[in-house]
């Protein structure tokens, strides 16, 4: 299985693809992030940003106590007021162990064997990205767009994303990462921050055409709501008009919605309308994570998405 994707959409989506009981889990992860930690590291030490590797990496250690131990100490975030405060003790590791081993991937290799990882974590690419948006309602005049470029700026933005880019434009894209894709039974996109973690992916070219002939299962995990910032007021169907509007060529199998959030037979309509310009098909279950009040939160199940996600391998 190779999941594409970033932050905490594609830890949620590790989790269930280590449930489902693949052989293999490959993380093809983006590499434009430009804040906290990871955007100190990139500027200080001319890295690719390691934040959502690391959470990554977290995602898919071993459940064992070992492994767990391991898990949280990747993610644990040092507290204070000095140069130290902020960095996750995973983002130094991997930065580290880049420096001592000369090779990034060696560097995650090596924190993977630390964690006893049922995966292999990849950046999409070999260097850092950066993202570039088109966004309106910064002026007075809506038809007016200006630029907003990083990942954090962009995900942030109080104006409407139209569209993004990558820089530099083309890429090329980690021969690993082609590799696990050509391999893969089921390739998962999304979800997440929809413009700054998932989109990315789709715009490396080398990526897009893997994808799209690949005899794997493609699915694309729709978000299950509309985030603050970036997709402020999109419907469902409006996520994939945008997947489509910015990789053409892509083409998906299947599309899983959270049946919670679209109950209506013509809101349902309306989605598989937009899947189809994918040539997918859209299935809807029950995905979501509810407290312990059974109130629906906007985070996906790993044990629901988990039993998604093996119905669909089943189906390929």
């Amino acid at each position: 299985m190779a999941c594409l994707g970033g932050g905490h959409g594609l830890y949620q989506t590790l989790l269930a693809a280590q449930m489902t009981g693949v052989e293999r889990i490959s993380a093809i992860v983006t590499v434009a992030d430009d804040g906290g930690s990871s955007g100190r590291l990139r500027r200080e030490l001319d890295i690719i940003p390691p934040g959502d590797l690391r959470m990554a990496l977290a995602a898919l250690s071993d459940d064992t106590e070992t492994g767990q131990m391991w898990a949280e100490t990747l993610q644990h975030r040092f507290r204070g007021n000095g140069a130290m405060a902020g960095h996750a003790v995973g983002n130094l590791l991997i930065a580290g162990l880049t420096e001592v081993l000369g090779d990034y991937q060696a560097a995650l290799d090596k924190v993977a064997q630390l964690t006893n990882s049922r995966g292999r974590v990849l950046p999409v690419v070999n260097q850092p990205l950066d993202i570039e948006a088109e966004v309106a309602g910064l002026d007075e005049d809506p038809r007016i767009m200006r630029a907003v470029r990083g990942q954090v700026a962009v995900a942030s933005t109080p104006g409407q994303v139209r569209r993004v880019r990558i820089l530099p434009a083309h890429p090329q894209a980690n021969p690993n990462a082609l590799a696990a894709l050509s391999d893969a039974d089921l390739i998962t996109i999304g979800p997440g921050s929809w413009f700054s973690s998932v989109l990315p992916h789709v715009l490396v070219p080398e990526i897009v055409n893997t994808v799209k002939n690949s005899s794997a299962m493609r699915v694309v995990v729709l978000n299950l709501s509309a985030e603050p910032g970036e997709t402020q007021g999109f419907s469902a169907e409006r996520h994939l008009h945008v997947l489509a509007q910015h990789a053409p060529e892509l083409r998906i199998d299947r599309v899983l919605v959270d049946s919670n959030a679209i109950p209506s037979e013509s809101e349902r309509s309306y989605l598989q309308r937009a899947a189809n310009v994918l040539g997918a098909q859209a299935v809807f279950a029950d995905v979501s994570l509810r407290d312990e009040n059974g109130v629906r939160l906007n985070k996906h199940d790993p044990h629901k998405l988990s039993a998604a996600l093996k119905g669909l391998l089943e189906q390929s």
